[in-house]
């Protein structure tokens, strides 16, 4: 049997959109179906140009979207990304580039716009390496043991005067967006949201085609009536035989700008009556939650994975944009084999962004710019993109051969100057 190699690669029109969210649906192993309701929602993330097709003859073989968004560098400096996501090549086209040629499309693209990098949660490890990106965070999802975790129910929550109380989605939708926008302005990884975000995760609009069934909100107010945290949780309905509740409470998400928030809404989770295990959902890998009980054991990890992904587009703007906590000088030799236009996944040279750079960078800002100059560290723009967010540590890369070192002790100072105190931490799914 003969494979066809006229597959056309495009952005799609709107008449295309249902065939491209019914390709979008059989991607993701969902019923193809894509009910009237689910399309006009899915039609507010339409943007002409950004969301790309492959298609065979009339038919959508494969998708790929791509949005505007911020992501935040260390220091809380905004850096535009061009965000990917609805990434599907339908199972009878597979190994055949079409994941290549839409993903060049982009980048390229996203280049041409000025946006630093491009940003992505990645399904499988495997793929997006190959293409330049590199995971930048790690999530972890903790089970806790209520009834072991050692917090006396007689104690009020919050014990420093502030408060908890139960809201419904319309005053998420109006407190929501104000808090995340301070929490991502002090959270390495984090990422910007629309209204959309928003309005999805309340039921006003229905992406996924799933019954909606309403969570319940919390949110905890300091002394002084601020707004300093939100949580999303649901709880279900189980009895052991004799009667005894064994209830979980699963966290959907849970936000908070301070350290008392934060303690303030994991002890209300834990304290709910009947609840006896609670769910984290996608936390840091440092977050405060285990160390919050008495005992950090009922913490127990159950899920810890990669998570935001980064490519990066701009070395300079990248490096420039965000903080230094040490002071020191390093010329970087970034490698990148894959990226331009036609590039079909062989080595393209210097790529989007290979080159060598001279950073300079202290505690009052940073310079970087192109150097002649003999390269202290090597690595792979992929590499680049785990250190830029101040997660992965150059000297461990060094270890697994993924950093050369041209100068002996460059990855101890790589180190000094990118890694950060606290891990970062990205609270999506895109």
């Amino acid at each position: 049997m003969t494979r066809r190699t006229d597959i056309d690669v495009r952005p799609i029109t709107e008449a295309e959109f249902p065939d491209w969210n019914r390709a979008l649906n059989t991607g993701f192993l969902q019923p193809p179906a894509v009910g009237a309701e689910q399309l006009e929602a899915r039609r507010l993330q339409f943007v002409p140009g950004r969301l790309l097709g492959a298609f065979d003859g009339d038919r959508c073989v494969a998708t790929f979207r791509s949005f505007d968004q911020e992501v935040t560098a260390v220091g809380g400096a905004p850096v535009r990304a061009d965000a990917i996501s609805n990434v599907t090549v339908t199972a009878t086209h597979r190994r055949r580039g079409l994941l290549t040629r839409m993903m060049a499309r982009d980048l390229a693209a996203a280049k041409e716009r000025g946006d630093v990098v491009a940003t992505l949660i990645a399904a499988e490890h495997p793929i997006y390496g190959r293409y330049g990106f590199g995971p930048a965070t790690t999530m972890t999802e903790w089970t806790v043991d209520v009834p072991r975790a050692g917090l006396d129910p007689r104690r009020p929550v919050p014990e420093d005067g502030g408060r908890i109380d139960l809201v419904d989605g319309e005053d998420v939708r109006k407190l929501g967006p104000e808090l995340h926008e301070r929490l991502r302005r002090a959270q390495p990884g984090a990422v910007s949201r629309v209204d959309l975000w928003w309005q999805a995760r309340t039921g006003v609009v229905n992406l996924s085609g799933a019954r909606w069934t309403e969570p319940c909100y919390a949110v905890y107010r300091s002394a002084d009536g601020e707004v300093e945290g939100l949580a999303s949780y649901r709880t279900d309905d189980h009895w052991g035989d004799a009667k005894q509740p064994l209830n979980t409470a699963t966290v959907d998400w849970l936000e908070a700008v301070t350290p008392a928030a934060e303690r303030a809404l994991w002890h209300y989770l834990c304290s709910i009556d009947w609840v006896q295990t609670v769910k984290s959902g996608w936390r840091s890998p440092d977050d405060l939650l285990p160390d919050l009980l008495p005992d950090p054991r009922a913490a127990r990890i159950t899920t810890q994975a990669d998570w935001l992904w980064v490519r990066v587009l701009d070395v300079v703007r990248a490096l420039e944009a965000r903080a230094y906590e040490g002071q020191g000088s390093l010329v970087l030799e970034v490698v990148d084999r894959w990226g331009s236009p036609s590039s079909s996944g062989a080595d393209s040279g210097g790529g989007l962004t290979g080159g060598r750079w001279r950073l300079e960078a202290g505690p009052d800002g940073a310079s970087c710019a192109p150097t002649t100059e003999s390269a202290d560290l090597v690595l792979d723009v992929g590499e680049l993109a785990s250190l830029w967010l101040g997660d992965a540590s150059a000297v461990r890369l060094a270890a697994l051969g993924r950093v050369r070192e041209e100068r002996a002790g460059a990855a101890r100072v790589a180190d000094a100057l990118l890694r950060t105190s606290r891990r970062p931490w990205c609270p999506d799914m895109f």
